[in-house]
């Protein structure tokens, strides 16, 4: 797999499923990478001088020295079977300049962040909260924005970074997090938050006092979901194009 001016060569590190269909991999990027917690990078893989890329929303943080991604396998897919078969020490390309314009607003006054995706829309989040821990925990970050994540899911084994969430949670006053299964009729002992994130997204925006004056939305993952949640903000007076940001993962057919 050859690299040129505009891609790295990269090398995957790590890997992990969380069911089936779902796992993350860390990778060396093979240079120097800087990005903005929300951004994503063009992964790409080159077969028989066809070079197949797409682009996945970063899940480390800028601090870290690897780069982590969460992946979906789409059987009929360009590139997540190729992706799937990666295991530690193989190659793959990545791009050397980050995307992305789903970073964490600082600019427009309003402290609240509310966060909504499913499965891998997570992503960029996790990246949110993990630069933000560290900041806060050596003192360059006051805790004066906050963020509030609703994590959907169809079952509870799609929650890859429930427990590291849990744990911020836990540990950071700024931070509040919550995960919603759609299906809990299979799951009968989950414990936590029912229906589709859209669902419950004004329960928790009311519970949270969240609304147009001093929040911004980002909506990552699922087309409907995006599409839903949009509906319910506008209706709540998210009517500034800045107020909410989106990172659709997949345009749906037609």
């Amino acid at each position: 797999m050859m690299a040129d001016d505009k891609f790295y060569r990269a090398r995957v590190t790590r890997r992990e499923e969380f069911a089936p269909d779902l796992w993350m991999i860390r990778i060396q990027p093979g240079g120097e990478f800087k990005f903005a917690p929300g951004q994503y990078a063009t992964l790409g893989i080159e077969r028989d001088g066809k070079r197949t890329e797409r682009p996945y929303s970063i899940v480390s943080a800028p601090f870290e020295s690897e780069m982590e991604f969460f992946f979906e396998l789409v059987p009929e897919g360009a590139l997540t079977p190729r992706l799937f078969k990666l295991q530690p020490g193989d190659e793959l390309l990545m791009r050397k300049i980050p995307k992305g314009k789903c970073t964490l607003d600082t600019e427009s006054g309003r402290k609240h962040h509310l966060l909504v995706c499913t499965v891998t829309g997570v992503a960029p989040f996790v990246s949110f909260v993990r630069a933000l821990a560290k900041d806060w925990k050596e003192g360059r970050f006051d805790g004066s924005h906050q963020l509030y994540l609703l994590n959907g899911a169809s079952r509870p084994w799609e929650f890859g970074y429930k427990e590291e969430l849990i744990r911020f949670d836990a540990e950071l006053p700024w931070f509040k997090y919550v995960p919603t299964v759609s299906r809990p009729w299979d799951h009968a002992d989950w414990p936590g938050e029912i229906g589709r994130a859209d669902d419950v997204l004004r329960k928790y925006a009311d519970h949270w006092e969240l609304d147009a004056t001093n929040t911004t939305a980002y909506l990552c993952g699922h087309p409907d979901m995006i599409a839903n949640s949009k509906a319910i903000l506008k209706r709540r007076g998210f009517v500034d194009r800045t107020a909410i940001k989106e990172e659709v993962y997949w345009i749906p057919a037609k």
